[in-house]
C-alpha cells in the first residue's frame, strides 16, 4: 500500500477587481498611441502645409459670405453719414487761420452803421409820435386879372396878380420855405413863372405873399389861343397856379426837409378888372 499522498496545494483565491478610478489613467496602449509634443508640432506643421480641396474652399467661401451678410444686417452702415462725420471731424481738427484785421475793421464799421440806422429810426418814430407833423397849407383869397391881349395870333401877353396865403398848422414845429417856384398855367401850358424869396413861419403862423405874373409874347397853340379868347368874351377865364416848395421843419435841434407841392384852380372874370370868382386849392407832399 502506498504511502498516503498529501493533497496538492490549493491555488490562492483570485483577487476582486478594482473599482474604476475617477481619474483616467492612460493605459499602456493609449500611451503608445498618444504622440509626444514634438510629434504633435511636426504633425501640425504637416497639416498646415496640406492644401484644402476645391470643395472645402467652396464651403468656406459660402460660410464667409453668409457671416458677412448677417453682420451687415445686424450692424448696418450708412456710408453718407460716415463720410459726413469724417468731414466734420476734419473741420474740427483743421488748424484755424487768423482773421485778417481788415475784415474786423469792415465788420466793426458795418455794426456801427447798423446801430446808427436803428437809433435814427427810433428817434424819427418818437418825433413823429410826439410832434405829429403836418404839411403847410397853400391857399388864396384874392387874385386880379389885369391884362390879356394877343400881339399876334400866336403870341399871348398878360398880367396877373396872385395873393398866396401860407399857413403852418403845426403846434410844435417851425417851418422854413427854402426854395419856392410858382407857375401860372392855362390848360397844361406854362404862361408865366415867378420865384419867391425864402421865408420862415413859426407854429400856427400865417403869412401872405404877393406874386406878380407877367406873360410876354408867350406862344400858345392855336386851339388854346382861340379858347382863351372865347373865355375872355364869356367873362369866365380859367387859370391854374402851381407851386413847388422845399420845406425845412425844425423842432429844437431836430430838423428834416421835404418837398411840398401845391396848386390852385382859379376862375376869374375878364380883364381889366378881373377878380376871383371861385377857387380850389390843394397841398400835398
Amino acid at each position: 500500500m502506498s504511502p498516503l499522498m498529501s493533497p496538492p496545494p490549493s491555488s490562492p483565491p483570485p483577487e476582486p477587481p478594482e473599482a474604476p478610478s475617477v481619474y483616467c489613467t492612460p493605459s499602456p496602449q493609449s500611451k503608445a498611441a498618444t504622440p509626444s509634443p514634438t510629434t504633435r508640432s511636426f504633425l501640425s506643421r504637416q497639416h498646415s502645409y496640406i492644401k484644402p480641396s476645391p470643395l472645402t474652399k467652396h464651403v468656406l467661401s459660402r460660410l464667409q459670405s453668409s457671416n458677412s451678410t448677417i453682420s451687415n444686417v445686424l450692424t448696418p452702415e450708412f456710408p453718407h453719414e460716415h463720410d459726413t462725420t469724417k468731414s466734420r471731424v476734419r473741420l474740427l481738427l483743421r488748424k484755424h487761420r487768423r482773421t485778417n484785421p481788415a475784415v474786423w475793421c469792415v465788420a466793426i464799421i458795418c455794426l456801427i452803421f447798423c446801430l446808427l440806422v436803428i437809433f435814427f429810426g427810433i428817434a424819427t418814430l418818437i418825433i413823429f409820435l410826439v410832434v405829429k407833423p403836418k404839411t403847410p397849407i397853400l391857399d388864396t383869397s384874392h387874385a386880379t386879372l389885369n391884362v390879356i391881349y394877343f400881339d399876334t395870333p400866336g403870341h399871348f401877353n398878360g398880367d396877373f396878380t396872385f395873393i398866396a396865403n401860407f399857413s403852418n398848422p403845426n403846434k410844435k414845429l417851425n417851418v422854413k420855405f427854402e426854395h419856392a417856384i410858382m407857375q401860372l398855367y392855362f390848360k397844361d401850358d406854362v404862361i408865366a413863372t415867378q420865384s419867391i424869396q425864402p421865408f420862415s413861419q413859426r407854429s400856427k403862423e400865417t403869412g401872405v405873399v404877393v406874386i406878380h405874373f407877367i406873360s410876354s409874347l408867350v406862344t400858345l397853340p392855336p386851339s388854346y389861343a382861340k379858347e382863351l379868347q372865347t373865355q375872355v368874351l364869356s367873362n369866365k377865364v380859367l387859370y391854374s397856379v402851381r407851386g413847388t416848395f422845399k420845406v425845412r421843419a425844425s423842432w429844437g435841434a431836430v430838423h428834416f426837409s421835404y418837398w411840398l407841392h401845391g396848386w390852385c384852380e382859379l376862375q376869374m372874370s375878364s380883364p381889366p378888372s378881373g377878380s376871383l370868382m371861385a377857387r380850389t386849392c390843394k397841398t400835398k407832399r
